[in-house]
Formats: C-alpha cells, structure tokens, sequence
C-alpha cells in the first residue's frame, strides 16, 4: 500500500503541475490534495509538521506570485484597469476555445477593452501586451513552485 501511496502521489503531483497551465484550476489544491491523500493512505507518518507547514508556505506563495506578476506585468506595460478586466474575462471565455482561447482571448479583450476606454490602438496594444506577459510570468511562477512543493514531498517519502 505504501509504494501505491507514493506513486499516486507523483502521479498527481504531475497532473497538478500539468493543471498549472489551464487557467483557474486550482492546481496548487491538487498538490496540496495529492500530499494529504498520500498521507491518508500512509497513516500520516511521512510529512512531518514542518513538512506541511512549508508546504502551506509554498501554495501561499504560488498564489501571491500569481496574482502579482500578472498585475505588474499589466502595470510596466502601462495597463488600466479595463485591460485587466479584458484579460480576466478573456480567460474564463478562453476556457471555452480550447488552447487557443486561452492564449489569444485574454490579449485580444485586454486591447478591445483598453482601446474601448479611450486607449489610441497602440497604446492598447502594449497594454495587452503587458497583460499577456504578466499571466505568462505568473504561470512560470507557479510552475517553479508547485515543482519546489512536489519536491519537498517526494524527498520526504522516498528519502
């Protein structure tokens, strides 16, 4: 059981990391569940409390970085508020077109929206461009994380 445990947990593990690149999946949650399931399935021997509490540090920081990067990548490209709106709504429309909904939608309604508020076309061109560089920095961001947690997890029930 315990070598069935470890495996499903770098199974999900994987698929969380994967999941990072699908916008608003929780993928850290799907970390942070595949480390209890692991545990669950062990009798919670494995991850000790300093384990779980770097891990909690760890998801924390993968939403903050998240969020962040995608603000100051939208705000050094000179983004509104509109065009952060645009993006937004471009990636829960996006989800509906696949992979090129996901990468194209968010640029393409953070110009529509920055140029709808008064922005000149090239104006909101860069703007879109600094939204669509923020949510990329942002998913590499969490990327580098919720590799750091899967890690942190594999050391302690492998090591």
């Amino acid at each position: 059981m315990e070598a069935f445990a470890d495996w499903l947990f770098v199974v999900l593990w994987l698929l969380g990391v994967v999941l990072t690149f699908v916008p608003f999946v929780p993928a850290t949650l799907v970390i942070l569940l595949a480390a209890f399931l692991h545990e669950l399935l062990v009798g919670f021997r494995e991850l000790s409390l300093g384990a779980w509490l770097l891990l909690g540090v760890l998801a924390l920081l993968a939403m903050v970085l998240d969020n962040l990067a995608a603000l100051l990548g939208a705000r050094r490209y000179g983004a509104g508020r509109a065009g952060l709106w645009g993006a937004f709504l471009g990636g829960l429309l996006g989800l509906f077109l696949g992979v090129f909904g996901v990468l194209f939608l968010p640029f393409l309604l953070a110009w529509l929206f920055e140029y709808l508020s008064g922005r000149k076309p090239e104006e909101a061109l860069r703007a879109a461009w600094g939204t669509l560089v923020g949510l990329m920095g942002g998913v590499v961001a969490k990327v580098l994380v919720h590799l750091a947690m899967g890690l942190l997890v594999v050391r302690a029930i492998f090591g």
